[in-house]
């Protein structure tokens, strides 16, 4: 874990940079900050060992805003960047900002990687289903039939799942959340940052220029109770303005139930989020509107030994039994050629 330096209390206005934020009014990315602020002010998060790296759009904006670290890396590549830092300098705190076509279109390789080897960065991935930054085309999360600057006929591309995606790497911790629910928002990044190893955190944020209300139905005060999921841990999946449905198992599908007429609580599924397989995150990461209410918190969290810790066993042991070994010797080892 981070060796911490000692520091006073800081308050989330200490983590704010002299920089003038340059996103439009009423985006959603301006909560987002607010709420990583905070997190980092109520963690006690030291400025000098914490640093946010990002690649290109306009969440990747993230670190001129932060008065910490920050790398302003290149399109698709911060995950890529993080792992070498996270390797050189386990002691760091790593965050990641990334979008759904940074993290996702070209970048989205070098993700599943830093995620099935469970690097300790903390990722955070908005995903307003469009490309905001370049003013307006459809994003791999865009649904089908999309109408934008580039398919203006409607996308025929079916959308990534960024959960799904996520999961189906063994990421060991998963979870999502809005951009307008405050709370919910600040008390997963609290617990995505506490996180050993790789946390992935998938962010519905509001383009209110180019893709504004993408998530409406799930946020708006008249639908959100019915179309929204809120998971939490031993509890059972209840949902509706009224808590009288719920999701139960029929089979190996789920399927929507209303209580009453003989159908209990204890009838329907109960979330796990430390579950060994990641079967039952997989599932809900497939569930989504209109079909089925969309599940917000966090889908998985286990434990598992971290890349950056393997990689440090592996060098100690390589030391013991062969020694420091010099450089030179590396340069001139039998995998050599002369070229006449």
């Amino acid at each position: 874990m981070p060796v911490e330096l000692e520091v006073q209390s800081l308050s989330p206005k200490d983590y704010a940079s002299d920089q003038d934020i340059r996103w439009c009014p009423g985006c959603g990315d301006y909560a987002i900050l607010a709420q990583a602020k905070k997190v980092l002010a109520d963690l006690k998060f030291s400025k000098e060992n914490m640093v946010c790296v990002s690649g290109i759009g306009c969440s990747s904006r993230f670190p001129y805003y932060l008065d910490t670290y920050g790398i302003h890396s290149i399109h698709g590549r911060a995950t890529a960047v993080a792992t070498g830092l996270k390797i050189a300098r386990p002691d760091l705190h790593v965050w990641v900002v990334t979008g759904d076509g940074d993290g996702l279109s070209i970048g989205g390789n070098h993700l599943l990687h830093v995620i099935r080897r469970n690097v300790g960065v903390t990722i955070l991935l908005f995903n307003n289903r469009i490309y905001g930054l370049t003013k307006g085309q459809y994003s791999p999360t865009s649904e089908k039939g999309k109408k934008t600057k580039s398919t203006p006929g409607g996308s025929i591309d079916y959308p990534l799942q960024p959960l799904s995606v996520a999961i189906g790497a063994e990421a060991t911790f998963v979870a999502r959340s809005h951009d307008v629910n405050l709370k919910h928002l600040g008390q997963v990044l609290d617990r995505a940052a506490r996180h050993k190893g790789t946390s992935f955190v998938e962010i519905y944020q509001n383009c209110n220029i180019f893709n504004d209300g993408a998530f409406e139905y799930t946020t708006s005060k008249e639908t959100r109770d019915d179309t929204a999921l809120i998971l939490e841990h031993g509890r059972p999946m209840v949902f509706g303005k009224n808590r009288d449905k719920g999701i139960r198992l029929n089979g190996l599908h789920p399927e929507i139930v209303t209580l009453g007429n003989g159908i209990k609580e204890d009838d329907l599924l109960f979330h796990d989020e430390r579950a060994p397989e990641p079967t039952l995150a997989y599932m809900l990461s497939r569930m989504y509107h209109p079909q089925f209410p969309e599940p917000i918190g966090v889908f998985r969290a286990v434990e598992r030994p971290t890349y950056e810790e393997m990689v440090d066993d592996s060098v100690r042991s390589a030391i013991q039994t062969r020694g420091e070994g010099r450089l030179e010797d590396l340069f001139r080892s039998d995998d050599t050629w002369t070229v006449t």
